[in-house]
């Protein structure tokens, strides 16, 4: 991980970060550079270079290089991706953890898809409080548990489980920060008749959720 004082790269002159965008170019051997590679070996960060001229394709139309194509990604995609960051650091993510070694996606694609990191975090939660139901009567209730649900969690409840349960496991209160996997849970199982609902569902970690298949009959 690299440390840099923003405040020293606005100093850097537009030549020398268009040269170490061709320098990365040349090192991979290929004529398009996207974010997560300029990230991982320029001198400077992607997010200089978006300041500096407007956007990532006008840094590499500047350097003579392709333009890297993330418009085929789909916002559901990127979403999803985002409940899968913040599964594994079991907190809000920020705009620099989005790594390659935790995320498909660079916080710098969010940022062009959306307009700013914030309003990419503000278009994720909107976008996870669609799959929100209204409140039902008990003959509604009825109803809707006659239909058996799927047994696969779709994306829009893993995030709303676990923005619910604050991204740790509800039996020991473990946390990826502890080193525990987490996992969404049926409190009452599938197989045993229980719904794939909001009500239904829990965060466990790998072991307690281990744990409590071992002990179900």
């Amino acid at each position: 991980m690299k440390f840099q004082l923003e405040s020293h790269n606005r100093n850097v002159p537009d030549q020398d970060l268009i040269d170490d965008l061709k320098r990365v170019a040349d090192e991979l051997e290929k004529d398009k550079v996207t974010i997560d590679e300029y990230n991982e070996r320029g001198n400077y960060h992607s997010t200089t270079l978006n300041r500096r001229f407007g956007s990532w394709f006008k840094a590499l139309e500047k350097a003579g290089l392709k333009k890297t194509r993330t418009l085929n990604i789909s916002n559901d995609e990127l979403f999803e991706n985002l409940v899968d960051v913040w599964t594994s650091l079991g907190r809000q993510p920020k705009y620099n953890d989005l790594t390659k070694d935790v995320s498909k996606y660079s916080s710098g694609t969010y940022e062009k898809r959306f307009g700013g990191w914030r309003k990419s975090l503000e278009a994720f939660v909107s976008w996870v409080n669609e799959g929100e139901l209204p409140e039902q009567s008990g003959v509604e209730q009825q109803k809707v548990s006659s239909k058996r649900t799927p047994r696969n969690i779709n994306w829009r409840l893993r995030a709303m489980v676990l923005m619910k349960d604050g991204a740790r496991c509800k039996l020991c209160g473990a946390t990826p920060q502890d080193g525990a996997k987490l996992h969404v849970d049926h409190i009452v199982p599938w197989a045993n008749g229980g719904e794939t609902v909001f009500e239904n569902l829990q965060i466990l970690c790998e072991k307690c959720n281990i744990g409590k298949s071992n002990v179900e009959v």
